[in-house]
C-alpha cells in the first residue's frame, strides 16, 4: 500500500511539474511579444520568427518576429521595452553594455538581459565563380563590397577585418536577399556576410548560378583574431554543394537576449521552451544545434534574466555571481 500511494505522489508531482507553463502566475506577462530579428533573407530572421512561433505556441500568448537592422538596433530596442526579445552578438552587446554603442553613445544598455545561447556567427565572403576571385587578395582595389544592413554585425566588424586584411573597396549596405540579387546582378562585385550557415541568400544563389565561398588563410585566419573578438571557424563541406571542402573563417557567438523588466516566470517559459525544444529549433535552422544549455557559458558579460537563472539552475548548471542581475 505504501509503494502504491508513493508512486502515486510521484505521478501527481511529475503532473503537476508538467502542468507548470498552465500554472504560472501570468498576471503580469505581456499579452504578446516581438523579437527583434535582421533583414529577410539572413538566418536571424528565419532563426528568430521560428523560435518566436515555437515559445508562442508553447506559452500561450501571440508572438513573432519584427525585421531590424540587426545586433545593434535589437539592443537599442531591448533596452528600452519597445521590443521584449531581440538577437546579438557578443562584439556589439559588449559596446551596448559598455555605452560604446554606435546607435546611443555614452548611454550604457543596463535594461539588456541574457537568455540563451544560439549559434556561431561565421563570417564568410561570397562571390560569382565567373569574377575570377578565388581568395581574399584576388578581390580587386574598389570592389562593390555588400557587407549587409547599417549596423549590423558584419556592417560593424567585416569591414575592419578586410581592412586589416589590406583590401580596399566600396562600401554597400543592404538586406542580405537584395545583396544576394545585386550580386547576381553584377551590381556589386562581393557580398561579406556575417550570419549563421547555412545563410539562405547563399543557398539561393548556389542554387541560381555558380558562386565561389572565400576562406581565409591561416596567416589570414589569424591576423584577424588577433584583432577582434572572433574565434576560428570551420564551415563545413556539406553546409552548401559550392563547398568540397571545409571553409576556413572566424566566427561570434549569437546570444538571445530580453528586457530585464520582463516577469520572471515568463522569461523563465520563454527560455525553457526553447532549449527544451531543441529538436524542433533544428528543423527551424541548422544552427540551432548548438542551442543548448549547456552552452550558457559562450555569454561571459552580459546579466542572465532571473527567469533564465532559474531556468540554468533546474537544468545543473551553477550561474556565476557576476552573471547574474543585481537586485
Amino acid at each position: 500500500m505504501k509503494s502504491i500511494l508513493a508512486k502515486s505522489a510521484l505521478a501527481i508531482s511529475m503532473a503537476a511539474l508538467a502542468m507548470g507553463t498552465a500554472y504560472a502566475d501570468k498576471s503580469k506577462w505581456p499579452k504578446s511579444f516581438t523579437v527583434g530579428t535582421a533583414s529577410q533573407g539572413g538566418t536571424y530572421y528565419a532563426y528568430g520568427a521560428g523560435w518566436a512561433n515555437l515559445v508562442a505556441e508553447t506559452v500561450g500568448i501571440t508572438g513573432g518576429a519584427e525585421v531590424t537592422g540587426g545586433p545593434t538596433q535589437n539592443l537599442a530596442l531591448v533596452h528600452t521595452g519597445k521590443l521584449a526579445f531581440g538577437m546579438t552578438t557578443m562584439g556589439p552587446a559588449r559596446e551596448a553594455l559598455d555605452g560604446k554603442s554606435p546607435l546611443a553613445p555614452g548611454l550604457k544598455m543596463n535594461k539588456v538581459c541574457a537568455m540563451f545561447p544560439m549559434y556561431e556567427t561565421p563570417f564568410s565572403v561570397t562571390v560569382l565563380s565567373s569574377s575570377g576571385i578565388k581568395s581574399i587578395k584576388d578581390i580587386p582595389a574598389g570592389a562593390k563590397i555588400g557587407f549587409g544592413p547599417a549596423g549590423s554585425t558584419s556592417d560593424t566588424y567585416f569591414p575592419k577585418m578586410l581592412e586589416t586584411l589590406g583590401v580596399k573597396f566600396q562600401r554597400r549596405n543592404g538586406g542580405w536577399g537584395d545583396l544576394g540579387g545585386q550580386l547576381q546582378d553584377g551590381l556589386i562585385d562581393v557580398v561579406a556576410f556575417a550570419a549563421g550557415v547555412p545563410i539562405p541568400a547563399v543557398t539561393q544563389l548556389e542554387v541560381q548560378t555558380k558562386i565561389n565561398i572565400l576562406e581565409f588563410t591561416e596567416e589570414e585566419q589569424k591576423k584577424i583574431m588577433d584583432a577582434y573578438p572572433v574565434s576560428a571557424f570551420p564551415i563545413k563541406a556539406n553546409t552548401y554543394k559550392t563547398l568540397n571542402k571545409d571553409a576556413r573563417a572566424v566566427s561570434m557567438w549569437n546570444y538571445a537576449i530580453a528586457n530585464c523588466d520582463l516577469p520572471e516566470s515568463f522569461v523563465y517559459e520563454a527560455t525553457k521552451a526553447v532549449l527544451d525544444n531543441n529538436p524542433k529549433m533544428q528543423t527551424i535552422h541548422k544552427g540551432a544545434r548548438t542551442t543548448l544549455a549547456e552552452n550558457w557559458d559562450k555569454n561571459t558579460f552580459i546579466p542572465f534574466h532571473p527567469g533564465a537563472v532559474k531556468y540554468y539552475e533546474e537544468k545543473g548548471f551553477k550561474i556565476p555571481a557576476n552573471l547574474q542581475l543585481k537586485k
